[in-house]
């Protein structure tokens, strides 16, 4: 009987060398008559040991990291068919705590079976959902989704039921459901894992929400900088087409359903609901005004539900299991579990997946390992680049929506960026303006002009021209950004610049004075 290898085929391991490292491990297999079986599996997310490989024993998954395709020959000498030791050796699943401390509901089977096999997709509880939302009428699956408090994941945390309901409850001959796969949050890669390892989990919670709304398009907006992403969704959808998951009676009930795939232009504002939609009608990607929501008007003026990658995933899994199950995870009204994305300065970076209400300082320190240089932690960003930074003392915060909203700070996508003391926290304020300024859709003043005077205000102030001034200034026009911008790219760029002023000062008064500014 042949041994299961397992490794993964996904963006970060493919990048470390995955698929020279899968041909050289079946080389030397071949030259030794050693009978293996090559799976390539998605990704665990413990970016920190991949390329990770993984065997298959009679005790289980045996695990090695970091592997190289120098690391082979010594592999097999010492017995990895066997799970024997080597210095590469992790061991099993349950003896790495970064994987064992985990709480896996949506990315249960990322790492451990074949993205694009569709019979072990179901073996491993695939449709399982879909097929109990099948039995429901379409007010019953809405119920469940809102009684479960499952929110947006994309980072503006808007009730999922409530967004369900309005769609599910407007009159038209056509209905969208758009999963927003733009992801371009720095920091943030969920979504492209879970696409890239468990693609049959989005289509089947898109299916799910056509059933609950009544609606019969689908369309994935992807991120054009998602290559991989983009082969392994297209194959997935012509596999689902073929076996009758998605088409004219998707399972053979008569409910039609189909999924486009649609490359995104490049532009980080089209991950605005709106903005996204206009450039699906083929326009230049820029925010519309509300009303009307896209959830009675929205793609060619036809009732639209758009849900982020990671909303659309955690659906199955509250049909195949209940609300109350998904419901009894969390903390306060942020109820179920998050994927972390930890990067930046830190020792061991990845996806953990994690109940709402763990602390900041559990994931930097416990899964995190501290920063990869060794100094302090002395910032962290949450949300994206348009995140609040915080500081060390606040580590003990509970990372979900409420706590973080009440310190002046947002969860959103999940991304947590770790800075060590070596950082310039002004230069960190400049970057929120200069990301602001490229990325503006250009449609309202504040956004389009203030992002360009703030990054004119920081550099006076840090040439030490009128420093108090200017920081008055700073705040001023912080504030007509938040105020005053159309939509959460201008609204929410003072965000990182007035957390960064509020616990980073002395950075600011320091510059221009020839000191350092720690």
């Amino acid at each position: 009987m042949s041994t299961k290898l397992f490794l993964p085929r996904e963006s970060v391991a493919v990048a470390l060398g995955a698929d020279k490292l899968a041909g050289a491990l079946l080389s030397e297999a071949k030259s030794r008559n050693e009978d293996i079986q090559l799976v390539r599996t998605g990704s665990r997310g413990a970016f920190w040991a991949e390329p990770l490989l993984e065997v298959g024993t009679q005790k289980g998954r045996i695990l090695y990291g970091n592997i190289t395709v120098d690391d082979v020959p010594s592999l097999f000498k010492a017995g990895l068919t066997r799970g024997a030791a080597h210095p590469k050796r992790l061991g099993g699943l349950s003896e790495i705590p970064w994987l064992a401390r985990q709480t896996r509901r949506i990315f249960a089977r990322c790492g451990y079976t074949d993205p694009l096999n569709l019979e072990s997709f179901q073996i491993h509880g695939g449709f399982t959902g879909f097929l109990k939302a099948q039995a429901m009428p379409p007010e019953a699956i809405v119920q469940i989704v809102a009684d479960s408090g499952l929110r947006g994941r994309g980072g503006a945390a808007f009730p999922t039921g409530i967004k369900w309901r309005t769609v599910a409850s407007a009159k038209a001959p056509q209905k969208y459901i758009i999963c927003n796969a733009d992801e371009g949050d720095s920091g943030s890669f969920a979504d492209r894992m879970i696409m890239e390892s468990d693609p049959f989990l989005l289509i089947e919670g898109m299916l799910i929400a056509g059933l609950a709304t009544g609606a019969a398009k689908g369309i994935i907006y992807l991120r054009s900088e998602y290559p991989l992403a983009a082969q392994i969704l297209t194959s997935a959808l012509n596999t689902a087409r073929t076996a009758g998951w998605l088409g004219a009676s998707v399972n053979a009930t008569g409910f039609s359903f189909d999924i486009e795939l649609f490359i995104a232009a490049g532009s980080y504002v089209c991950g605005e609901e709106t903005a996204l939609l206009e450039s699906l009608e083929g326009k230049r990607g820029q925010v519309r005004s509300k009303p009307p929501l896209p959830a009675l008007e929205g793609l060619y003026g036809y009732p639209t539900l758009v849900n982020n990658v990671l909303t659309l995933c955690a659906i199955p899994d509250i049909l195949a299991h209940g609300a109350r199950a998904f419901e009894k995870t969390g903390a306060g009204k942020s109820r179920g579990t998050c994927a972390f994305q930890l990067g930046g300065n830190i020792r061991h970076g990845g996806l953990v997946e994690a109940p709402f209400g763990i602390s900041l300082r559990k994931l930097i320190e416990d899964f995190g390992g501290g920063t990869r240089s060794g100094k302090p932690v002395r910032a962290v960003q949450i949300g994206g680049p348009l995140g609040a930074y915080l500081p060390a003392a606040k580590l003990d915060i509970a990372a979900d929506y409420e706590t973080l909203s009440a310190a002046g700070a947002a969860l959103g996508h999940g991304g947590i960026v770790v800075y060590d003391d070596s950082v310039d926290m002004l230069d960190q304020a400049a970057f929120a303006f200069e990301f602001c300024a490229h990325e503006s859709c250009g449609k309202c003043t504040p956004c389009r002009i203030g992002a360009v005077r703030g990054k004119e205000v920081l550099d006076k102030i840090k040439r030490g021209e009128n420093t108090s001034m200017n920081l008055d200034l700073l705040e001023d026009l912080c504030e007509v950004m938040a105020e005053g911008s159309l939509c959460a790219m201008g609204g929410l760029t003072p965000l990182p610049v007035r957390s960064a002023l509020r616990h980073f000062r002395e950075d600011f008064l320091g510059a221009g004075s020839g000191g350092t500014n720690q």
